[in-house]
């Protein structure tokens, strides 16, 4: 009996039914290629559309962080001080208010004192004691106007407060050097009420102008007229003492 399995596959098939021609393969070869270019058309046209709603929604979270951001910053940012400055007040590069306190006299004669000690400052008169509205905040801007002004009028003691990035400090000063510290209640207890309502922001310079308080700016005198000043004030010290110096 003839072998019935000569020429067939182990799994049934017969290799001649399975060899292809030279123009079978190519054309199933070309079909292959074109399904493979489809496909990835395909891919890569989602991919972009994946891509492109990534970043979409990538933008759309960027801005939705900014204007939460641009929204905060309006509550808190004063426009007449602008949002540099502000801001470097909010980070503690700079300070937001920065005060000298002192027992003198008369605003005219602190900002005299100013004038005579090159710092820039709106001095506030008060019957306890004028006070000093520091321009220079950058920096150690303020802790260099307080030793500059109790190096110049020696003899001189007078306390400097400072608020940076809401955290407010209070330093003695004499001599041109830095001494005991005070808590903001206690310096705010032995001062003008208005002293505790700039540093926490509750009032302005120019709200403390528009309710009648004497305010001289130093920068408004020249040394000529800063010593003027202190020699007017000298002669009435002295008036009050019995004595004169004309």
């Amino acid at each position: 009996m003839a072998d019935d399995t000569k020429g067939i596959d182990p799994d049934g098939i017969d290799p001649d039914d399975a060899h292809f021609s030279d123009e079978e393969l190519e054309a199933a070869l070309a079909g292959f290629e074109k399904e493979f270019s489809d496909d990835a058309a395909s891919d890569g046209k989602s991919s972009d559309q994946d891509g492109a709603s990534s970043d979409s929604s990538v933008d759309s979270s960027t801005d939705d962080v900014a204007n939460a951001v641009n929204e905060a910053m309006a509550d808190v940012v004063d426009p007449s001080v602008g949002f540099d400055n502000e801001l470097a007040g909010l980070l503690g590069n700079k300070a937001k208010i920065a005060l000298i306190v002192t027992r003198v006299a008369s605003a005219e004669l602190l900002a005299a004192f100013c004038q005579l000690s090159d710092i820039s400052a709106e001095c506030i008169g008060s019957n306890q004691g004028a006070v000093a509205v520091l321009k220079n905040l950058d920096g150690d801007g303020p802790e260099a106007a307080a030793k500059d002004l109790t190096t110049v009028v020696s003899g001189m003691a007078v306390v400097l407060a400072v608020n940076r990035a809401d955290k407010l400090e209070a330093t003695m000063y004499m001599q041109g050097d830095a001494g005991q510290t005070f808590a903001p209640p206690v310096l705010f207890n032995s001062t003008p009420r208005f002293v505790e309502d700039l540093m926490l922001g509750i009032v302005t310079l120019v709200q403390l102008k528009s309710q009648g308080f004497e305010v001289v700016n130093s920068a408004d005198l020249n040394h000529d007229q800063a010593m003027d000043i202190l020699a007017r004030h000298t002669r009435q010290g002295r008036a009050g003492r019995g004595s004169r110096i004309e």
